[in-house]
């Protein structure tokens, strides 16, 4: 049941990146068909800004410590982390820096889903730990682009991501019957897009991974984490961002 279950998930998240590719190479073809440039002045404006939507899929990474081969753990098999779907919406604030770089500061709020199940050899039950949380992010990147072509570039995008959980639930919060963690976390974010430019918008599709470097367990242990010395976070994120144009519109009127 468990294999199959997974192999679900596997099948909802390749299904996801088929669509957001198939909607990057229609949305692509449309802005290249099109026998002039929009937005032709867009990089002289130094600001930016828009807002995007996003869906993930994400998941714990874990790593035992030396208490999980002990004989007082003989009766747990393994801990495996769940992945589940969850969305983000967010800003967009885009600094220009030069012709083929930006820096963007892109505040978002994210809806996530983890879980745990801790599977056991003595004809225990399967315990499942599940864990909802509303994070406010974010996200400082920076943006290279490639030279444009017609109306579309290619671009990868990178940065520090720091994450807060907006429950507001501390570290100094203990209890033993479930798994606490720090509600702050921090990650790294990096991904790749197309800028399609329209002309009254620019519309990006975007795949970013997200790898979390901040361990989350807390300092004081309990039953839940007993047998664990680290726990971080992964995700991947399909975005749509809309940014745009009605300054563009102010200068069209100026020089035409």
């Amino acid at each position: 049941m468990y294999a199959t279950h997974t192999r679900d998930k596997f099948y909802l998240l390749r299904l996801q990146i088929i669509i957001i590719l198939s909607l990057c190479s229609f949305v692509g073809l449309q802005g290249q068909n099109l026998n002039y440039d929009n937005l032709w002045d867009y990089d002289e404006q130094n600001v930016h800004y828009g807002f995007l939507i996003g869906i993930h899929s994400s998941d714990y990474r874990i790593k035992y410590n030396d208490d999980f081969v002990s004989p007082r753990m003989d009766s747990l098999h393994s801990i495996a982390p769940g992945k589940h779907f969850g969305f983000k919406l967010g800003f967009v604030v885009d600094f220009y820096v030069f012709q083929y770089l930006s820096f963007r500061i892109t505040p978002t709020v994210a809806f996530y889903e983890y879980d745990l199940t801790y599977r056991y050899v003595d004809g225990q039950d399967d315990l499942l730990e599940f864990k909802d949380a509303t994070m406010l992010e974010i996200p400082l990147l920076f943006k290279y682009k490639s030279a444009r072509r017609g109306n579309s570039n290619m671009y990868l995008i990178a940065g520090p991501n720091f994450q807060f959980e907006a429950a507001g639930r501390g570290d100094g919060v203990r209890t033993r019957q479930k798994l606490e963690l720090k509600n702050f976390n921090t990650t790294f974010d990096v991904g790749m897009g197309f800028d399609i430019f329209y002309e009254l918008f620019k519309f990006t599709p975007e795949i970013r991974y997200s790898f979390g470097f901040r361990n989350l367990l807390p300092n004081t242990s309990n039953d839940f984490d007993a047998a664990l010395s680290k726990l971080t976070t992964h995700n991947i994120t399909a975005f749509i961002t809309f940014e745009g144009g009605p300054t563009y519109l102010k200068r069209r009127k100026g020089k035409y």
